[in-house]
């Protein structure tokens, strides 16, 4: 969780320097859901992220070092500097990529899904995406083949309140998005997203669901982002106040940390090893990212076309 903060929190100073171009999409406060579906997922497993997906791609192993190099724009970016931040792919970790089309990840992973059942082996498949894509098309046609294909995939949604700059309750009906699971005949939970140990537990038990050929979950995820939806959002939609009461009250991180030193887990001097450790990371991969080359015009086409 602290990668994932530091990774984000890092790009943001990055792009307001300018060393980073395009746009970028942070989730830090939103850490736990991330790393907590990321524990319990095999490196064979697929997911789909979103464009919101540096704390998803972390999670299920993608190196920092690759991942900044390719914020960057190098050569020795996970996609060789052509994907950027919405775009990153890495199919040793089984990320088939994020996307910048809310809802696309979707299809995507039902593909995936399908495959591992055609294959009949336990590999299962996880859709990362926000409250918004809940009122896609591609969300519903989705959910409905891989409900009446009992596909072994997971459907997690991290609600973080907002869709762009509207609340999701002007969005949606429905008191809790997991009851959209309810149409397609499948299993649909509403979790805390900012407790670890929930997300954990969570996620384990619709994976093992879907390894023993039960089929597909929906997992809503209750989290909050502290940051606007992307680099030009102002939060004018929402107040101080709010805002406060998730940071101070409700941080995965140092709720996690507090209730791991009371349980013994680990001290303070451990907490405060790792964060150190972590922050150190994300500092090396800024100066991997620099030190590396820049593509030349001459490569502009290589690795966008299959041979």
């Amino acid at each position: 969780m602290w990668t994932i903060r530091f990774f984000d929190e890092k790009v943001d100073q990055l792009f307001a320097q300018g060393k980073i171009h395009g746009t970028t999409h942070l989730a830090v406060g939103q850490e736990a859901t991330a790393a907590g579906s990321g524990a319990v997922l095999r490196t064979t497993d697929w997911i789909t992220a979103t464009h919101r997906g540096h704390g998803q791609t972390i999670a299920k192993g993608t190196d920092v070092n690759a991942m900044m190099a390719e914020l960057f724009g190098r050569t020795t970016g996970t996609n060789k500097g052509k994907g950027g931040s919405m775009h990153i792919a890495d199919l040793d970790t089984g990320n088939l990529g994020a996307n910048g089309i809310v809802g696309g990840g979707f299809p995507i992973a039902v593909g995936a899904a399908l495959t591992s059942k055609m294959k009949n082996n336990d590999t299962v498949a996880f859709a990362y995406a926000g409250d918004g894509s809940t009122n896609e098309g591609s969300f519903h046609e989705s959910l409905n083949m891989a409900s009446i294909w009992d596909l072994p995939v997971i459907f997690f949604i991290e609600n973080n309140q907002y869709g762009m700059s509207g609340s999701v309750e002007k969005m949606t009906r429905v008191d809790k998005l997991s009851d959209r699971a309810v149409a397609y005949g499948i299993k649909g939970i509403t979790i805390d997203g900012n407790d670890l140990i929930d997300v954990i537990n969570t996620t384990q038990d619709a994976v093992e669901r879907a390894r023993a050929g039960e089929g597909p979950t929906l997992i809503e995820a209750i989290t909050y982002r502290w940051k606007g939806h992307s680099k030009s959002d102002a939060k004018k939609y929402r107040t101080k106040e709010e805002e406060e009461e998730w940071r101070k009250e409700r941080d995965p991180i140092l709720n996690t940390k507090k209730r791991f030193i009371e349980a013994s887990i680990f001290t303070e001097e451990d907490a405060e090893s790792i964060r150190l450790q972590a922050k150190q990371e994300i500092e090396d991969s800024v100066k991997f990212a620099e030190e590396s080359p820049v593509a030349g015009l001459e490569t502009l086409f290589e690795n966008v076309y299959s041979e």
